[in-house]
């Protein structure tokens, strides 16, 4: 199983919005409402301070002071949604390996996990380097898979973006997509995911529909096979 972090174990809204507008108002930049900066929670932090800054000429020195709020302490400025720390346990009890794979540096990601008592639970924890490598979720997913040499038929992908779910399927896997994130019914499922998931309490028994026994290719993944032939 791989998981997503932002918007899919943890609301790291207040943290991750509040670095964003002081990024821009430390560079003199006018910042928009928080409320109207969610979606910066999800895709590559790069790609979303081109956005806000129309442009690269600052976007490194936006980065810059966006981690050094981040790394002081904003990067715990979030909250569990509530069940996920259960169904993390369930799931990990009923013998699913648990990865996590999230473009958020890799870096920030282990503390995130620890300060939640989430990490035990993970048999890998995996993000993007702080230079940008890795940042696309399909470039990180396949990096996954070959580090921790896993069969992506025997695999299913959790996050709340449209990013989670096209980054999976680059490499054949279904992603269960999460409505208590960010990305929202319709733009999961313009992505095609798999399934969704309306509250973190139900997600075991829809992974056990896709993926009813750990270490064996789910039924959308046989399906495929068979097609391929």
């Amino acid at each position: 199983m791989l998981f997503d972090l932002d918007g899919t174990i943890t609301d790291p809204a207040p943290g991750i919005i509040g670095s964003v507008i002081h990024a821009l108002v430390t560079l003199g930049v006018e910042a928009p409402d928080f409320e109207t900066l969610h979606w910066t929670i999800g895709p590559p932090l790069r790609s979303s301070f081109r956005r806000l800054l129309g442009g690269d000429e600052r976007v490194e020195q936006a980065l810059d002071v966006y981690r050094r709020r981040y790394r002081d302490g904003a990067m715990f400025e979030a909250t569990l949604y509530e069940g996920i720390a259960e169904t993390i346990a369930a799931l990990d009890a009923q013998g699913y390996t648990l990865v996590l794979a999230t473009s958020k540096p890799h870096v920030f990601a282990r503390p995130i996990l620890a300060h939640f008592a989430l990490d035990h639970h993970f048999t890998a924890i995996h993000g993007s380097e702080l230079d940008g490598r890795r940042d696309d979720k399909g470039e990180l997913i396949g990096h996954i898979l070959a580090a921790e040499r896993i069969d992506p038929a025997c695999a299913l992908m959790v996050g709340d973006r449209e990013y989670d779910v096209k980054g999976a399927a680059r490499h054949g896997i279904g992603t269960i997509g999460v409505l208590w994130g960010h990305g929202g019914e319709a733009e999961l499922g313009e992505a095609g995911a798999l399934a969704l998931c309306r509250e973190p309490q139900d997600l075991c028994e829809v992974i056990a529909e896709k993926l009813p026994f750990p270490g064996t290719p789910s039924p959308a993944a046989i399906r495929a096979s068979q097609f391929r032939r």
